[in-house]
């Protein structure tokens, strides 16, 4: 039988080699320290968001990474060119958020609360976000965790695009 360190030495190896991986390919303009991001505003139920857009492949990669706080009215929401099932990836995530899953009419189709960033190398390789049962999403708007219990967004809530 083997023995815990000839299990999880290859497991770690594994995670490191995965993480430096992931990191290498990461596109080069999503890297920076300073990344400027559109801007917009959307409203869910009666709250009023200023968010940061994430569009482009490398604006959706970066997402929140390396940012050390975010606003209580501010987000950031990433837009798909189509409804699909959409992950996310907690890399470099400096604190918890609250993640909101929109079909294309702007209902909730998933949230998940106070999501943790990655702690670990093995986190890092494995730390994603599912919305649930594979429901597809064209939008998913990341805020700080307490927002869905603070403005009591739920299942019923409706995402409204004021500018994006």
């Amino acid at each position: 039988m083997a023995t815990r360190a000839q299990v999880l030495i290859p497991i770690a190896i594994a995670a490191v080699v995965i993480g430096i991986v992931g990191v290498i390919t990461i596109p080069a303009d999503s890297k920076l320290s300073e990344v400027n991001f559109p801007r917009g505003t959307i409203k869910i139920d009666s709250k009023i968001l200023d968010v940061q857009i994430a569009e482009t492949d490398a604006q959706k990669i970066r997402g929140l990474m390396f940012q050390n706080e975010l606003p209580d009215d501010q987000g950031m929401i990433f837009v798909f060119s189509q409804e699909q099932v959409v992950p996310i990836w907690m890399l470099n995530m400096q604190f918890p958020l609250d993640i909101i899953w929109f079909d294309t009419d702007g209902n909730v189709v998933h949230l998940e609360k106070n999501i943790p960033p990655c702690k670990s190398a093995l986190e890092t390789a494995t730390c994603t976000v599912q919305n649930a049962d594979g429901k597809k999403a064209k939008y998913v708007l990341e805020v700080n965790a307490g927002f869905v219990d603070k403005f009591h967004v739920t299942e019923n809530s409706k995402m409204q695009i004021i500018s994006v």
